[in-house]
């Protein structure tokens, strides 16, 4: 587990403000923050992510519908349409697609917390929470 990983956890686990997310993600340079958008959408399909969880995400992440991410994530399968939201290149829409895919993270991991952690588990993430 790395510095990243504690951060963007922390992140979607609401233990540290997107602000703060933000104005690191701002630091990084081009490739850091692709490396991490890919990153995020790894642990979105890893917290099985639904297209259900789309509206929600736009609507915490603080988007428009017309945003780029926000229209990509409301179409088709989300497991490509989270690559593509990574893929996005301007500096603004990368900013976005951070916001969102923490957002993202930050349902999907909640539901399966719930659904599969319940009664305790040994994911490090999740103990990050309870310390």
């Amino acid at each position: 587990m790395n510095e990243r990983d504690v951060l963007l956890n922390e992140l979607a686990q609401g233990l540290r403000p997107i602000s703060e997310g933000i104005e690191w993600f701002d630091g990084l340079g081009q490739e850091e923050q692709a490396q991490t958008l890919r990153f995020l959408v790894h642990h979105c399909t890893q917290a099985r992510a639904v297209p259900e969880d789309g509206p929600e995400s736009i609507r915490r992440a603080g988007l428009r519908p017309t945003h780029t991410p926000a229209v990509l994530i409301s179409r088709g399968r989300i497991d490509e349409q989270l690559g593509k939201i990574a893929g996005l290149a301007p500096l603004d829409e990368r900013r976005k697609a951070f916001r969102l895919l923490i957002a993202v993270l930050t349902i999907a991991d909640a539901r399966r917390r719930k659904r599969f952690c319940s009664g305790g588990c040994s994911h490090w993430w999740h103990r990050l929470s309870a310390a």
